[in-house]
């Protein structure tokens, strides 16, 4: 195992280790999000539509989300760093076959389920082995500020480094940028030693694996049927809910048996952990679903190219930059739920201002102040949600909780894509445009509603395990 901390400053192998970790959070981020720039390129290549191409985008994210659990429950099987691995290989995998993909089908069976299944099998252990290895607890609080960071720089970089390298090469080579990120991190992970060993004979609930993952599944394609048929979208969604009413009591019964289920009831017991849920799915929603929203509108409605498009994004990523640089002293200075509420109040201004300032006028920076509110807000309160909920549990529930806060991360994240982006796609118009960003600033009156009620403790409090 790598060397202990001392307070508050991580050794200097700990300081190694965080690098291909943030570097993995920071590639799946950038996945779900540098797609949204390559719409019109990647519908014209393929002979494609708009709504093809998020499909595309939204199975990803929904993969991900729906195989999150199990991916943090086999970490106890497999090992942390065995799943990160192979995580990382079968992504390398699905970002090379997207590549060289000759249809619509490639691309989503290499980027939405190759690329899905890798990220949730090496997500996880991201976080597993932040909490594991890094004790000491204002060491722990700035990994995962670091961590979180690149993840949501990766989802705000995303469509300018997608924009610069579909203008300058081409899409396909955006997905091989991947692939050799990916490359990198093998490498760097090479001394990375899981804290834990892993037990090879530790059940896996398979069929409860089946039920949830089938179930957020459901529900998902139900929204983006929406703009085609009502019918089947009540129909998807009613059935998913079935589905995943049917896991819980599948679970309950494993537990009243002494077997081991997927994921443990008592997991939503804890009442400060579902807020944080809470406003984790809230705030990625709102994060990818505007990612998607702005990109579509630029390129399809106004007819702007993929660089032109990424260079806008800029004042999201430089905001989450600047809230991600200034986290460790605002967790110092001011309660996690100050923090988080701060965050949604200035994201929600930014989606007011985004739209307000858009509609009234036709230069594409009006896009920037809107979207640098965006960014700060999401940056703020990306690291301390975390911790809410990562803290709430000991180590040996870290396997759990850790796939259930990333699973309900991801869910939110491909509902923003589904929710705004079906009704963007339904018209292609301003009006759809508007429509779609008052949905999402709804959502982030959600979170903050939430974060009302999560408990005011500084991070340095809450991280004990």
């Amino acid at each position: 195992m790598a060397e202990g901390t001392s307070v508050g400053r991580p050794s200097a192998a700990l300081r190694k280790i965080l690098v291909p970790l943030a570097l993995a959070q920071f590639i799946c981020s950038f996945a779900g999000s540098n797609m949204n720039v390559m719409i019109t390129d990647i519908s014209t290549d393929l002979h494609t539509t708009v709504q093809g191409v998020q499909i595309a985008i939204t199975l990803f994210l929904l993969v991900m989300a729906a195989l999150m659990i199990p991916g943090g429950k086999l970490t106890d099987r497999w090992g942390r760093k065995r799943c990160f691995t192979i995580g990382l290989l079968v992504y390398g995998i699905g970002a090379l076959m997207s590549a060289i993909s000759p249809g619509l089908g490639v691309l989503i069976l290499g980027n939405s389920i190759f690329e899905g299944v890798g990220t949730a099998l090496l997500i996880p252990p991201v976080y597993i082995l932040t909490t594991l290895l890094f004790k000491d607890m204002t060491s722990r609080a700035r990994a995962f500020g670091i961590i979180t960071g690149m993840g949501g720089v990766g989802a705000a970089a995303g469509p300018l480094i997608g924009g610069l390298i579909t203008t300058a090469i081409s899409w396909r080579a955006a997905f091989v940028f991947q692939a050799l990120i990916v490359a990198i991190i093998i490498w760097l992970s090479r001394g990375i030693v899981d804290p834990i060993e892993p037990d090879p004979d530790r059940p896996f609930d398979m069929l409860g694996a089946i039920l949830s993952g089938a179930g957020l599944i459901l529900v998902v394609m139900g929204v983006l049927a929406a703009d085609n048929n009502l019918a089947l979208m009540a129909a998807l969604v009613a059935v998913g809910a079935l589905v995943l009413a049917t896991f819980f009591l599948h679970i309950r019964a494993r537990e009243r048996r002494h077997e081991e289920p997927l994921l443990s009831t008592g997991l939503f017991r804890n009442r400060t952990s579902n807020l944080g849920l809470v406003t984790q799915n809230a705030q990625w929603l709102m994060l990818m679903g505007t990612a998607f929203v702005v990109s579509a509108y630029l390129q399809v409605v106004r007819g702007y190219n993929a660089i032109q498009t990424g260079v806008i994004f800029t004042a999201a990523t430089g905001g989450i930059l600047l809230s991600s640089l200034a986290a460790e002293r605002l967790a110092k200075k001011y309660a996690q739920r100050t923090l988080i509420m701060a965050g949604f109040v200035t994201t929600i201004v930014g989606v007011a201002v985004l739209l307000t300032l858009v509609n009234g006028s036709p230069s594409p920076w009006a896009f920037a102040p809107g979207l640098l509110l965006i960014g700060l807000g999401v940056g703020v309160m990306l690291t301390p949600s975390v911790n809410v909920v990562q803290s709430a549990f000991p180590e040996q529930q870290q396997g759990e909780i850790s796939g259930l806060s990333r699973c309900i991360s991801n869910l939110g994240s491909s509902l923003g894509t589904a929710i705004a982006g079906t009704i963007l796609v339904s018209g292609l118009t301003s009006r759809a445009y508007g429509a779609s960003m008052i949905v999402l600033a709804l959502i982030g009156l959600v979170g903050l509603g939430a974060a009302l009620f999560v408990p005011g403790q500084r991070a340095q409090q809450s991280l004990a395990v």
